[in-house]
């Protein structure tokens, strides 16, 4: 029997820490967990020796140069695109730890067809395949749920403060429209840092930071808004995105974000200019004022269909490395 070990620390509700909190659920290729506490993502974790086990897979692209064998999930490549000088630890890192850890593996996943043309031209190396294998939405994002309570129409921003996510445009954007307000879901620990942007601009009557939320409850979030805007430069896929086109929500997003682009797939409005301040005042002021639906994607975005082709990559992985 093959042995996989599975580092269980990728747990949160978003991005990498979601997806992970979704696919390992339904996996059924038999695995343990790795048994490792203390932060993944640590620069000496790296380091640690792992189980005498067939194959070591993470959720997200902490990478073992130890393991015999290790599967990892790519999302994207934007760690390569951040500004410098912390651009130069992750060039370091994906040169030295994570390429020669897929290339003796010689399979790494991913979830959009974006992300894998871009692992593809990164790794420059045909004898390593790329399996998208896709990513999911949670049954709580559909267009019949009832839209959260609020007494002024807004739009909604789900994600974080990192420079790619581009929010400063859109609070830029927001200071120009004096009726708009937004509602915005952002990790606790960036919630000081919010609240400095927003009265820079004197905003910050206007914008609502939302609790941590399930489902359930976001899925409201993005019913009841005019629109959500998802201005990122660069993303791996775009799950707000999908998760507000299945509510029937609109997305404004710049046109140049590749995978949110395929992600919206025309459901919105695409912007030509990511930091074009004007531009995206004109795009909100435009959702809220004439509130529009759009009709949700039928399929192609299911977490029991993710975690099958991750069961079919890990059997095949595992058995390869086994022989």
């Amino acid at each position: 029997m093959t042995r996989i070990a599975i580092d269980t620390r990728w747990d949160g509700i978003a991005g990498i820490q979601r997806y992970s909190r979704e696919v390992l659920p339904r996996l059924r290729t038999p695995w343990v967990s790795l048994g490792f506490d203390g932060d993944h993502l640590a620069p000496l974790d790296t380091l640690r020796g792992v189980p005498d086990v067939d194959l070591v897979y993470s959720p997200g692209y902490n990478a073992f140069i130890r393991a015999k064998r290790q599967l990892l999930t790519l999302h994207d490549l934007i760690q390569l695109e951040s500004a410098w000088p912390a651009r130069a630890k992750f060039l370091a890192y994906y040169r030295f730890v994570v390429r020669p850890v897929v290339r003796r593996t010689g399979i790494v996943l991913t979830v959009s067809e974006t992300s894998k043309r871009a692992v593809e031209e990164w790794l420059g190396d045909d004898s390593v395949r790329v399996v998208n294998a896709g990513i999911g939405c949670s049954e709580a994002f559909r267009a019949d749920i009832a839209p959260a309570e609020a007494p002024d129409p807004y739009v909604i921003y789900v994600g974080n403060l990192r420079f790619h996510k581009n929010l400063v445009t859109v609070l830029d954007a927001l200071a120009r429209v004096p009726d708009a307000r937004l509602r915005a879901l952002l990790p606790g620990g960036e919630h000081d840092d919010a609240r400095r942007l927003f009265a820079e601009r004197g905003i910050a009557e206007r914008v609502d930071l939302l609790p941590r939320l399930d489902d359930e409850a976001l899925a409201r979030e993005y019913r009841g808004a005019a629109a959500t805007v998802m201005p990122s430069t660069l993303e791996g896929f775009g799950l707000p995105a999908l998760e507000s086109v299945m509510t029937g929500t609109p997305v404004l997003y710049w046109r140049g974000c590749a995978a949110v682009a395929e992600t919206a797939d025309g459901r919105g409005t695409a912007l030509d200019d990511a930091r074009d301040v004007e531009a995206w005042a004109a795009a909100i002021r435009s959702s809220l004022a004439s509130p529009a639906r759009v009709a949700p994607p039928t399929t192609g975005y299911d977490w029991d269909a993710t975690a099958r082709i991750i069961d079919a990559t890990l059997a095949e992985t595992a058995a390869a490395g086994g022989r």
